[in-house]
């Protein structure tokens, strides 16, 4: 299958029909302005109660109205939501979140923390929030996106990270403490997600900042992954970061592995790389060959391709948006209406379901608000605009209002059979959860942007655009602007250019200062004239014939990718020949 069949969320936003009113098999289809407000008050009301109740601990306990630390002592909702706020378009409350977070949160702290969940939530979520500052009003600092609070603030949590590589197979371990690195004796067994889950934030970080150390250790760990492969092309759950070797060599598309997979594509997306697509697509067929049994997926031995676990995993769910991506309709629409039935079935998605047994899997029977189903109805939403998926969005809302709702916040559901509750609500159910029901029942909000607005900035490198649209969700639902990884990044061609006119503007910046001090009484100052100035018409015409010569390609960068060449709709592919 060829890179051709990448399509972005951009593109299927501004080229796909969406069909909004449309009646489901009812008659009736779900009113998104009532679910879209019906949403936004599930927001505020587990927002409003984190604030009330847990602020500055990481995240909310709603049963006894507290708060604890989770995953390191971040005020990690506070960051989650971030973004949030604004799609909501909350952009005084998104305004002094920005300063509550650059007062409050410190990450030179003796914590141990996850990697992974570091990553995915704090480096997610104040990227994306730095990237979209400008457009919530926050008074942005010179030198934009390239700069900024948010973005150092991104910066030192992930360079408290980078211990964690510092590995023999160049695979991370699962935790490092923020103070003092790697502890003695820390376990080296680290989950596939949790090596192959970097390439999104790391690489969005070095184009940003111009220290390629990110994007680079992200490279590292994913290659080793792919290099790992057994000989039938699948990968295990959990590897030895020391040695390389699989210590579960259980493969499937869930818990464990999920957001590799994941990343491949949305790496190659945001980044244009044909390698990663072709390492997700040589994956993929592995996948289908060995794990996929009538549109449902199960676990298989990594070597052998022998079933090992029958069972539908919450977290695979993200998999028919994932398809969506690569322009598999068809396979992604079977898919999701399977995972469907289950949600039709128990109110939510169990972490486990018995597939041959149709029924939960003993201890695994809650379901803690997780987005993944929703998030792939918002994706195939915007490919297809079936009502089936807004009904989707519709169950999940009176669902989780209905058996999850108290007076604190959302709880976790500890088992769906008797729906018990749990006391805790993870900082996902603001950053993901309500964020996709939010975009599935609003089609004009501006992340669904195709392209007819944008705004045009200009940085130390150059003019660039943002706002565009074509944003890249990392797996915390923290939307990235591909365009933005072209701001910030020095070309070759163009690098003669920024460094003349960076010496020809301190050059006249101090001749118009000399030249003010000496006639401040004469009247209006003007370049001067003569040798050494862009104004010396000798210099002008030999800089205007170097630019013609050595430009090979426009300031105003952007991703850039032939049309022909991304365009995949409902299965069909148009050539290059089309």
């Amino acid at each position: 299958m060829p890179f051709r069949l990448l399509v972005t969320f951009g593109l299927l936003c501004a080229l796909l029909p969406l069909h909004h009113g449309a009646p489901g098999p009812d008659g009736t289809a779900p009113d998104p302005v009532h679910y879209r407000e019906r949403v936004k008050a599930m927001f505020y009301h587990a927002y409003d109660s984190y604030l009330e109740n847990a602020f500055p601990y990481d995240e909310l306990r709603p049963l006894t109205c507290d708060g604890h630390d989770t995953w390191g002592s971040f005020s990690l909702t506070l960051i989650d939501a971030l973004d949030t706020l604004l799609i909501l378009g909350n952009v005084s409350e998104f305004q002094r979140v920005v300063e509550v977070l650059q007062d409050n949160v410190d990450f030179d702290i003796d914590v141990n923390a996850s990697v992974f969940e570091t990553n995915i939530r704090v480096v997610g979520g104040l990227l994306s929030a730095h990237l979209l500052s400008k457009r919530a009003g926050v008074e942005v600092e010179a030198g934009w996106p390239c700069s900024g609070p948010l973005l150092r603030m991104a910066e030192e949590a992930a360079r408290k990270l980078l211990p964690a590589f510092q590995t023999p197979t160049g695979m991370p371990y699962g935790t490092v403490n923020l103070l003092h690195g790697v502890n003695p004796g820390e376990t080296p067994v680290t989950c596939t997600a949790g090596i192959g889950t970097f390439i999104v934030e790391f690489a969005t970080l070095s184009s940003l900042t111009g220290d390629p150390v990110f994007e680079d250790v992200a490279r590292v760990a994913l290659m080793r992954l792919w290099e790992s492969r057994s000989d039938i092309g699948l990968v295990g759950n959990h590897i030895d970061v020391l040695t390389g070797k699989w210590v579960a060599q259980d493969a499937g598309i869930g818990a464990g592995v999920d957001s590799y997979f994941e990343y491949l594509v949305k790496g190659a997306i945001l980044l244009q790389d044909k390698k990663l697509m072709a390492m997700f697509l040589e994956y993929n067929k592995a996948i289908r060959n060995y794990t996929r049994f009538d549109d449902w997926y199960l676990w298989v031995q990594m070597y052998k391709g022998t079933v090992s676990m029958p069972v539908f995993q919450s977290l695979e769910a993200y998999w028919p948006g994932l398809q969506t991506l690569i322009g598999d309709i068809d396979n992604a629409m079977r898919t999701f209406l399977n995972y469907y039935t289950v949600w039709k079935q128990f109110g939510g998605l169990p972490e486990f379901y018995n597939i041959p047994q149709g029924y939960t899997v003993e201890k695994r029977e809650g379901y803690p608000l997780r987005p993944e189903l929703i998030e792939s109805a918002m994706y195939l939403y915007r490919a297809t605009g079936d009502p089936t998926l807004l009904e989707l969005g519709r169950d999940a809302v009176e669902s989780i209002e209905k058996i999850s709702k108290v007076e604190c916040g959302f709880a976790t559901i500890k088992d769906l059979r008797d729906h018990k509750l749990d006391n805790r609500m993870e900082s996902f159910f603001l950053a993901e959860t309500v964020k996709y029901l939010y975009l599935l029942f609003d089609p004009t909000n501006f992340i669904h942007n195709n392209g007819s607005t944008f705004d045009a900035v200009i940085t130390p490198y150059g003019e660039c655009i943002l706002g565009a649209g074509g944003y890249i969700f990392n797996t915390e639902a923290h939307p990235i602007d591909p365009a933005a990884l072209h701001c910030c990044r020095r070309l070759k061609e163009e690098q003669w250019e920024v460094e003349d006119l960076m010496r020809e503007f301190y050059s006249l910046k101090r001749n118009r200062s000399r030249f003010q001090k000496k006639t401040m009484s004469s009247g209006p100052w003007e370049p001067p004239i003569g040798p050494g100035t862009l104004s010396s018409p000798e210099n002008y015409d030999r800089a205007k014939e170097k630019k013609a010569t050595k430009q090979k390609i426009p300031l105003l960068s952007c991703p850039s990718q032939p049309f022909t060449s991304k365009l995949a709709l409902l299965g069909q592919v148009f050539l290059d020949s089309s």
